[in-house]
C-alpha cells in the first residue's frame, strides 16, 4: 500500500501559480498510476489529474486542463502538480492517491494523507 504526504500550499492571489508536492512511501509506487484530488468546504472530494505508472500519460478534470500539470519522478517517489492561473474557485485541501488502471480518475481504497492546503484570494 503506498502512503502520501503532501506539500505546497499556501496562499496565492488570482492568477497566481504553486507547485504541490507528493512524497509517497512504498517500493510499489512505480507500479501504480497516481492522481490529485481536492476537497473544498461543504463540498464532495473531486478528481483534479492524474498519471500513469510512468507519466507518459496524464489527464485532467474539465475545470484544470490546461492550467494544471501533472508530473512524477518515480527515482524520487514523487508526484508533482503544477497549477497556473489559479482561481478562487480551486481553493481546496489538495490531495494524492493511487487510482484505477481501469476506471482513470477513481481512487482506489486505502487511506488518505493529511492533504495540503491552497487558498486563493480575489
Amino acid at each position: 500500500q503506498v502512503q502520501t504526504v503532501e506539500s505546497g500550499g499556501g496562499l496565492v492571489q488570482a492568477g497566481g501559480s504553486l507547485r504541490l508536492s507528493c512524497v509517497a512511501s512504498g517500493r510499489s509506487f512505480s507500479s501504480y498510476d497516481m492522481g490529485w484530488f481536492r476537497q473544498a468546504p461543504g463540498k464532495e472530494r473531486e478528481f483534479v489529474a492524474g498519471t500513469n505508472w510512468n507519466g507518459g500519460k496524464t489527464y485532467y478534470a474539465d475545470s484544470t486542463k490546461d492550467r494544471f500539470t501533472i508530473s512524477r519522478d518515480n527515482d524520487k517517489n514523487t508526484v508533482y502538480l503544477q497549477m497556473h492561473n489559479l482561481k478562487v474557485e480551486d481553493t481546496a485541501i489538495y490531495y494524492c492517491h493511487t487510482v484505477s488502471v481501469v476506471v482513470p480518475g477513481t481512487p482506489l481504497s486505502g487511506s488518505w494523507g493529511q492533504g495540503t492546503q491552497v487558498t486563493v484570494s480575489s
